[in-house]
């Protein structure tokens, strides 16, 4: 922009869905102009909207809106007939839905199976306020992600359709994790702060399809399409190719031919980022280079650093590539198969040093991705 260019040249691609929250928020801030392309804003995705609605119920029973969203998601049971009784009580005595509950089963207005459904309801709801009534707030949203049966619900959804809601989830929690509370917040909980924030961030509106505006998208989203600038930001080793991919045979080439995808979107000028500590899930972690920038000839590389940035050192040719040791018993290579007594089962994705002295990146199932001193680490090879 500095140098005359235009926001609808600007396109910027990420490996998943849900990677865009954090970019979103910068844009919001800087009052750049976006659109995402072929998806929705991060807080108003269907498995968001879920989680937050369970949050908001839990804050403030006589939320009408986030009762209404979460009476039977995940399915228990309770039908449209049910929820025409509550609304019509709701008119008859101007109340509120979980008003409406307790007085249709103080007058047994409801059948045994739908009385039954609607009590266990409301004691789920009454038990999530107290269990998590002394947690932090990101404690608070995984716990209520997870024992609402939200995050089970998703993860019985087949496909990778299912993996993104999940990914969504788990970025919820670290969106909950770096919420700061506003100087002007301070009479409210840190959960209404949290839910005003996102209420906020849901109502900011994308841009007009005809304003000039930054492109984001998926990878995937972005095949057929050019943009003279283009950002393709997290290619980090266990991001970009992910973790998972190093576990399934023929997923890795998959990853790549992405590169490849993501690579020939700019026309003009292509700007790959990767950040060197980044919070995952809730977990703050350090990455790499992912290996397909190792793979990009050297002659069309420019390495930018920002200023203030913090530097760890890695050897480029050890990031999808065997590493040599002196001892057959202490040789580990990238792909290698592991498992750990604390960690489970793990693949290596860099190795650095020799001897005493080697350090391995393990990219654990379930567990994010490691450090670890191999000498010391018990390692079991598989």
């Amino acid at each position: 922009l500095e140098d005359g260019g235009k926001l609808n040249d600007c396109a910027v691609l990420y490996r998943s869905n849900s990677q865009s929250r954090v970019l979103e928020e910068a844009l919001i801030r800087a009052q750049i102009p976006y659109r995402i392309y072929g998806g929705m804003r991060f807080f108003e995705r269907q498995e968001i909207k879920d989680a937050l609605a369970y949050l908001r119920l839990i804050a403030n029973r006589y939320d009408d809106a986030a009762f209404e969203r979460v009476i039977n998601t995940p399915v228990r049971g309770i039908g449209d007939r049910t929820l025409d009784i509550l609304r019509h009580i709701t008119r008859e005595r101007q109340i509120t839905l979980w008003q409406a509950v307790q007085v249709a089963m103080n007058e047994n207005k409801l059948a045994g199976r739908a009385a039954t459904a609607l009590l266990r309801f409301s004691e789920l709801i009454n038990s999530l306020q107290q269990d998590t009534m002394e947690m932090p707030l990101f404690a608070q949203t995984d716990f209520v992600i997870k024992h609402s049966g939200l995050y089970e619900m998703y993860k019985q959804e087949k496909g990778e359709k299912g993996e993104v809601r999940i990914e969504n989830l788990e970025e919820l929690v670290s969106a909950a994790r770096e919420f700061i509370k506003p100087d002007e917040a301070t009479e409210m909980s840190e959960l209404t702060a949290f839910l005003t924030h996102a209420s906020l961030e849901a109502g900011e509106e994308q841009a007009s399809p005809h304003q000039s505006c930054v492109q984001m998208m998926t990878l995937h989203s972005a095949k057929g399409l050019e943009f003279p600038r283009v950002f393709m930001v997290g290619v980090e080793e266990g991001i970009f190719p992910s973790f998972m991919s190093l576990e399934e045979p023929g997923r890795l080439e998959e990853e790549r031919r992405l590169a490849y995808v993501g690579i020939t979107r700019a026309k003009q000028k292509l700007t790959i980022c990767y950040a060197e500590s980044r919070r995952l899930y809730g977990k703050e972690e350090r990455h790499i280079p992912s290996r397909f920038i190792n793979e990009l000839p050297e002659e069309c590389i420019q390495s930018v650093r920002l200023r203030g940035s913090v530097t760890r050192a890695y050897h480029q040719a050890t990031v999808g590539s065997v590493a040599s040791s002196i001892s057959d018993t202490n040789v580990w290579k990238t792909g290698q198969k592991i498992k750990h007594e604390k960690f489970g089962q793990g693949t290596v994705i860099n190795v650095e040093g020799e001897d005493s002295n080697t350090r391995l990146q393990i990219a654990f199932q379930g567990q994010g991705i490691k450090w670890l001193i191999a000498h010391l680490a018990k390692l079991e090879k598989i």
